[in-house]
């Protein structure tokens, strides 16, 4: 038994299931966890020493990779004055003129501490806004754990939400409503059934909680106009996607307007932090300006806002890293393409810059629908074979790869190297 193997069976009895996010525990893929120790560029090693390749990178925001000195070195220098204020610092205004600076759209931002909690807010402020009570989601969306977005569709388009996790009463999600992604007509079925009362549509502008499955052609843009006939603003939860896809997001990317976009850890470096980001009309609703009340003891953490305002400025100064990580996920793509079509392993790849994931049926991935016909059980096994051979996937199925600046062509090849070897095993 290994240290990690040790030390998740001292964490079951502390920790619900061992772990504290529960896709970490491992469940999908039938095995323990990996503790993990450190990381630094493309790699990260457990509790045995062990090493991996790895392209989970903190689940997105290690965008340069791990450790990176600009981001270390700048949070070195903020940890020296102190880690918490409750109080306003020169870098939360210094960060946001920079997020105002790149990304479409947007005058304002609201600092928070997660993605949950800024999705959660910018929910909030579009009800407050329209004053109207029902939300569109989309089928296959995660945008975190507030009682609201914790839904299925159930049996019909149509219905009503129903909670997808104990706790969350039926009252609190009846008001939200699940459409299919990548398919409008779904959608508009939803308007016209609720006519005037959606208050807003909430879209990750690439799901990728689903895997990854980008947005079909002129869906988003079909969007935009529902919401535009409708009333209902645009919500663009770019957790995911936000300085990722590009240097402006998915609303560069795609050439999308959203009116409300939302960002996770990204722009803390992958420290906790979370934005949600508008028009002035609309984000000054929120308090102290006006009815829409969310506060936050540590929200703009000047420690995370360092570290944030390090990543941003470097990526603003080194545009090019979006180039090479593009190439970098294509590549990767390809030769994994090349490896499923050598060894007749029944898998497809789906790939939009940075971001991609192997599927594990022979059809296309466009739907929530195609990708829930994917062989768990194979990716377990691919996952356990990847692991093996020294790397770090996600633990799960329905999930994103994610490629960094870190990533070189030695890591490139040993990883197509290695899955070209678990897809023969299969």
């Amino acid at each position: 038994m290994g240290r990690s193997e040790e030390l998740f069976e001292q964490a079951i009895k502390v920790l619900p299931g061992g772990v504290n996010s529960p896709v970490r525990a491992y469940r999908a893929v039938g095995m323990a966890p990996r503790f993990i120790t450190r990381a630094d560029g493309p790699f990260i090693w457990d509790e045995d020493g062990k090493q991996y390749i790895d392209y989970v990178c903190s689940w997105g925001p290690m965008i340069l990779g791990h450790n990176h000195p600009v981001i270390r070195e700048a949070v070195e220098k903020a940890v020296k004055d102190g880690l918490s204020f409750g109080a306003p610092t020169r870098r939360e205004v210094e960060i946001a003129q920079l997020m105002v600076d790149l990304v479409p759209n947007i005058e304002m931002v609201r600092m928070v501490n997660s993605g949950t909690e800024a999705v959660m807010s910018a929910v909030r402020l579009a009800r407050g806004a329209t004053g109207r009570d029902k939300i569109i989601k989309f089928e296959g969306c995660y945008h975190g754990h507030s009682d609201c977005l914790l839904v299925n569709a159930g049996s019909s388009a149509l219905a009503g939400g129903h909670p997808s996790s104990a706790g969350v009463p039926e009252d609190i999600v009846k008001h939200t409503l699940t459409a299919q992604f990548n398919d409008l007509s779904s959608v508009e079925a939803l308007l016209d059934a609720w006519s005037g009362q959606i208050a807003c549509i909430i879209v990750e502008p690439v799901a990728a909680n689903m895997g990854v499955v980008g947005p079909a052609p002129g869906f988003l843009e079909g969007l935009r106009k529902l919401c535009d006939k409708s009333g209902a603003l645009l919500i663009f939860d770019e957790v995911i996607t936000g300085f990722r896809l590009a240097l402006g997001g998915a609303q560069a990317y795609f050439g999308v307007k959203a009116d409300l976009v939302t960002f996770g850890k990204i722009i803390g470096g992958g420290m906790p932090v979370g934005a949600y980001c508008g028009s002035r009309a609309l984000m000054e609703q929120v308090a102290p300006c006006g009815p829409v009340y969310q506060a936050g003891t540590l929200s703009g953490n000047p420690v995370a806002m360092a570290a944030g305002l390090a990543q941003l400025t470097y990526l603003k100064e080194h545009p090019e890293v979006y180039t090479d990580i593009a190439a970098k996920g294509e590549q990767l793509a390809a030769g994994l393409r090349q490896a499923i079509a050598k060894t007749g392993a029944p898998v497809v790849v789906n790939q939009i810059g940075s971001l991609l994931a192997p599927f594990f049926t022979p059809t296309a991935v466009t739907t929530f629908v195609d990708a829930k016909g994917s062989d768990v059980g194979k990716y377990a096994k691919y996952f356990q074979g990847m692991l093996e051979r020294g790397v770090a996937l996600a633990p799960a199925q329905f999930e994103a790869m994610f490629v960094s600046a870190a990533h070189g062509e030695a890591e490139l090849q040993a990883t197509l190297d290695a899955a070209e070897e678990v897809f023969r095993s299969l």
